[in-house]
């Protein structure tokens, strides 16, 4: 194992998703182990788990309670959890970790509600550990590209931002573990597809700009019959400096796989790029003309080049922009600066986005001020 970061993962039980995901792109460039977890509340799911990851069958754990409390007591103890849970259980872990002193790469979105996103902000300022969210689409190595662009003034002043984030797979009766509790107010939260898929698209837009949005006005609604929570949502922005912007998140969308889009327009120019074409970035100028920017293509950014892996026209997707936000985590852990991994600051913001436009628009208010 040499000098790797140790990990321990929260959640990820046999049938998840996200747990499996976490692990290979942690791990993919060699700087962090997965070493132990508490993969399940069931402990016999928990140790089942194991053979799946690879690890010891005694570092599988109940709880994250007992994993801290055996672990804590090894030489070669974890040194971070990965919270991939459930929206409900975010607090819970990440306060337990946080009070062990053991630094957080959670799940987004943060936490369950803004009064809990609150509480853990709280708990940070208390006890200060390293804390990352995994809003992964800020890793690709284009998306940081747009960044630095605009950061140098390529598109001057910011105009109009438009960002999408359209999805299919609750078009129908939404059955199945994944679509349960995302459905469920009593796991996921205060929202919906505006906690699920939402939040990413926001952050991506205030990521990408560098603006804060000031002000929204939003439309939530519920497509298919019976459902708690929202499954579909749209909204109009206001950026400080007045840019104006359009938000579109929808898991109703029929056909529609995880089509994540954004467009940035200036004084001099756009930017488009898209999740499911991530190596392509165009470049529209002012005069009519349109350059591709590539991912690999010499006289990129040098934080784009970090990012990435391969020569250009070798494809990088989800798993290496996932590992850019491990990579810059582990650096952090090192002492290292220079990191994109968003932590509290975003984590709130998502939380009060959900908050905000789901009393908006059950409310009808339109246009309000959005505050943390």
């Amino acid at each position: 194992m040499g000098n790797r970061i140790r990990m321990g993962l929260v959640g990820g039980g046999p049938g998840s998703f996200i747990g499996p995901v976490h692990r290979i792109a942690a791990e993919l460039d060699g700087e962090i182990a997965l070493v132990a977890g508490a993969f399940s509340r069931d402990a016999q799911r928990s140790t089942e788990a194991v053979h799946g990851y690879g690890i010891d069958p005694a570092r599988a754990y109940p709880s994250i309670e007992a994993m801290l409390q055996a672990e804590a007591a090894r030489e070669d103890g974890i040194q971070f959890v990965t919270i991939a849970t459930p929206n409900f259980h975010h607090l819970p872990a990440a306060r337990a970790a946080i009070r062990a002193g053991i630094a957080v790469m959670s799940d987004k979105p943060m936490t369950a509600t803004l009064t809990e996103a609150r509480e853990l902000a709280g708990l940070l300022a208390t006890n200060p550990v390293p804390y990352g969210l995994t809003y992964t689409y800020s890793g690709y190595p284009l998306v940081r590209e747009m960044r630095a662009r605009i950061a140098a003034g390529a598109l001057g002043a910011v105009r109009k931002v438009v960002v999408e984030y359209n999805q299919g797979w609750l078009a129908g009766a939404g059955e199945g573990k994944q679509a349960e509790w995302r459905l469920d107010p009593a796991r996921s939260g205060e929202g919906g597809c505006i906690a699920d898929i939402g939040v990413h698209a926001f952050h991506l837009a205030e990521f990408v700009t560098g603006l804060r949005v000031e002000r929204i006005n939003a439309d939530l609604g519920t497509v298919v019959p019976g459902r708690a929570l929202d499954d579909d949502c749209q909204m109009f922005l206001r950026f400080e400096g007045g840019a104006r912007g359009l938000l579109m998140a929808s898991q109703v969308m029929t056909g529609e796989g995880n089509d994540l889009a954004l467009r940035i327009y200036g004084e001099k120019g756009g930017l488009r790029w898209s999740q499911e074409n991530p190596n392509r970035l165009e470049w529209l100028r002012a005069d009519g003309g349109m350059e591709v920017v590539r991912a690999g293509d010499a006289g990129l950014s040098p934080v784009a080049m970090r990012g990435t892996r391969l020569p250009g026209g070798h494809p990088e997707g989800l798993l290496e922009a996932l590992a850019n936000l491990y990579r810059d985590f582990a650096g952090t852990l090192r002492g290292e600066a220079g990191s994109l991994v968003p932590g509290v600051d975003e984590g709130l913001r998502g939380m009060a986005l959900v908050a905000t436009a789901v009393v908006a628009s059950r409310d009808g208010r339109g246009w309000v001020d959005f505050e943390v």
